[in-house]
Order: C-alpha cells, then structure tokens, then sequence
C-alpha cells in the first residue's frame, strides 16, 4: 500500500505554503457524510487571515489539480488551526515550550490517557510536562493526540 494521502498532500503543498510564508500545521483527509473534504491547516507567526486561507487556497488548487494525489472528488478547505492548534512535529513542542497543553495517550498510562500540562520540553522521544509541580514523561509513541489547551 503507497504513502497516505495526507502524506502525499503535505510533501506535494507543503513548499507552496512555505513560499508564501506560512507553515502548514495539519493535513486531514475525511469523509463527511457524501462528501470528502481535504483540509489545510495553516499558521504564521501573528495568525493568518481570509487573504492568507484564500492565497493558498488558489495556489494548492491548482497544484492538486495538475498532480491528482486524491482517489475521488473533494471540498478543499484551508483554514487556521485555531487556540487550540495541534503539536504533531519536533518544532511544535520547541517552539510552545511553556505553554498549557493536553495530551490524549492510545492506551492508559500511569493511570490516565488524558494529561493537561504545562510543556518542558522534548527529550529521548518523551515528551515532559509539568503537572502540580509534579513532572510527567510520556514518550512520543504513545500519544495519540497533543493540543495547545486554553488557559482561563
């Protein structure tokens, strides 16, 4: 079986974004009752706006086009990732160092698949929060989901 279609999507979008100075955070590729939607999430450093979603909606269209990496007809959407912005690649948990995250984990560990923490860092394929004082080390290949949380 080839590469997932949000991996061939990201190699094949991810310079054209760049060029225009954003960073692509998230590719998803799903199905929504009749309808496949392929959606871009895009960042910069202050936030993006409509000319920024509209931009790359125009130069990945026709790229996409051109290269046919989807197997049936999509909706593509291109939109911000929003507060709460995922943390999927090594510069994600460098650059949010400090920030409240939460962390969902495949299986139960320590007792608990669910952690909302303040981020330390990345270490040895781990990543470190600090929770109550308390450090808690998770290491990477068992989380399933990781989220910049919202702090109230």
């Amino acid at each position: 079986m080839g590469q997932p279609v949000e991996q061939k999507v990201e190699a094949l979008v991810k310079p054209i974004i760049q060029e225009l100075g954003l960073e692509l955070v998230d590719v998803e590729y799903i199905k929504e009752s009749a309808h496949w939607y392929l959606r871009l999430y895009i960042d910069k450093e202050d936030g993006i706006d409509l000319d920024d979603c509209t931009n790359v909606s125009h130069a990945v269209s026709e790229l996409l086009d051109k290269n046919d990496p989807l197997p049936q007809a999509y909706m593509l959407e291109v939109s911000s990732p929003g507060l709460e912005r995922p943390l999927k690649k090594e510069e994600d948990f460098i650059r949010f160092q400090g920030k409240l995250i939460r962390i969902q984990t495949k299986q139960i560990f320590q007792g608990y698949q669910e952690f909302t923490g303040y981020l330390v860092g990345l270490e040895n394929e781990a990543i470190i929060l600090e929770y109550e004082k308390e450090k808690v080390i998770l290491p990477r290949n068992i989380i399933k989901k990781a989220n910049l949380a919202l702090e109230f």
